[in-house]
C-alpha cells in the first residue's frame, strides 16, 4: 500500500507510464516529461447506467394437440429389400 506522502497516482496519457507526482504542482511524467493537465481526457467519460440484458427467448413447448404423424412407409422399397435379401440368400 503506497504512503500517503507520495501524491496522487497518474497514468501518461502519452506513454502509459504510472507514477505519482509527488503533491508537485504540475504532474508532469518523468518518463515522457507530458504534462498530465494537457491530457486529452482530462475527466473519464461518465459511466452509462447499467441495462440489463435481454432475457434469452425461451421456445414454445411443442403443440401437444396435434397428434403425431407416422412415417409412412414405401411399399416398393420394403419389396426391393426383400428381394434382395432373397438374392443373397441365394448366393453360396
Amino acid at each position: 500500500m503506497p504512503a500517503k506522502d507520495l501524491g496522487t497516482k497518474h497514468l501518461c496519457f502519452k506513454c502509459d507510464t504510472k507514477f505519482y507526482d509527488l503533491n508537485k504542482a504540475e504532474p508532469i511524467c518523468p518518463k515522457c516529461g507530458a504534462d498530465q493537465r494537457q491530457s486529452p481526457a482530462l475527466k473519464p467519460a461518465p459511466a452509462e447506467k447499467r441495462v440489463r440484458p435481454a432475457a434469452r427467448p425461451v421456445p414454445p413447448p411443442p403443440p401437444a394437440d396435434e397428434p403425431e404423424v407416422e412415417a409412412e412407409v414405401d411399399e416398393d422399397a420394403e419389396a426391393d429389400e426383400e428381394a434382395e435379401e432373397a438374392e443373397e440368400d441365394d448366393e453360396p
